[in-house]
């Protein structure tokens, strides 16, 4: 087994909220594999956003530590946080596109913001356009796109940077199942063709079946299994686990997957 690309040890994160003081997250241990689909998958409540939140630094830890390709990045500065979240994509729920941009102008707002010339903006947009599937509709605004074209609109623009991980929180819950596998799909297609580090958050089992080798189950801020899809829930320790399985019977009659689709 290669060295983790992204580690993390007993992250931790409190809010405060009318005055009390609430621990979303208590302790983190997690280890994620270079080029690896890895799932974090949990209810609702359980810490997911903000984790995720903490991995690309839009939340500072209380403490703990989160470790990528090597470097330490919990202690960073304002300008190395700067640099540092561009190489961090991250696709959302609800797609967060600039309706007065057309869909060129969205995927090339990063590259604007990191000040790259126009000249290599235009290669850089067109040809991750072309990846997704959209070099076509370059010239669309987001009212004239589907949902399923929304989502690649923010895949490609969450690409624009030539990032090291892509982060996933609940990209495709906002779509119909067919358009949601056709996400996957085109997700898994670019972790093989880019070598690229994908983590899905979600809390919907049948997306971590479809596409992750492995997973970790979040259950009220910690992390209590992570291992294989099949090993955690073929035989799931985990109350949230169980539930998972309670809730989708229908999957003891599948195949398991290794993250290569059904």
């Amino acid at each position: 087994m290669s060295e983790a690309f992204i580690r993390i040890e007993g992250l931790q994160k409190t809010f405060q909220s009318r005055g009390k003081n609430f621990a979303v997250l208590k302790g983190i241990n997690l280890e994620i594999e270079k080029g690896d689909v890895f799932g974090i998958v949990g209810f609702s409540g359980a810490g997911k956003t903000t984790l995720i939140r903490c991995i690309n630094r839009l939340e500072t830890p209380d403490s703990g530590t989160i470790t990528l390709g090597g470097r330490e990045v919990t202690g960073l500065s304002l300008r190395e946080l700067e640099k540092y979240r561009q190489k961090i994509g991250i696709i959302f729920q609800q797609f967060n596109l600039l309706d007065s941009r057309t869909v060129f102008g969205n995927v090339s707002f990063p590259l604007e913001v990191a000040g790259e010339k126009r000249d290599t903006i235009k290669k850089r947009v067109m040809e991750i356009l072309d990846l997704v599937g959209l070099s076509g509709k370059w010239d669309f605004y987001p009212g004239q796109l589907s949902g399923g074209q929304k989502q690649r609109v923010g895949i490609a623009r969450a690409l624009a940077n030539h990032p090291d991980i892509l982060l996933s929180d609940e990209a495709t819950s906002a779509l119909d199942p067919l358009t949601s596998l056709s996400i996957l799909d085109l997700l898994m297609d670019i972790n093989k063709k880019l070598g690229l580090t994908i983590v899905l958050i979600t809390h919907e089992l049948d997306l971590i079946r479809y596409a992750c080798s492995r997973v970790a189950v979040l259950e009220e801020g910690l992390i209590v299994e992570a291992g294989s899809v099949k090993s955690i829930f073929s035989n799931p320790k985990s109350e949230t686990a169980k539930l998972f399985m309670k809730i989708n019977r229908d999957f003891s009659n599948h195949d398991w997957q290794d993250g290569s689709g059904i």
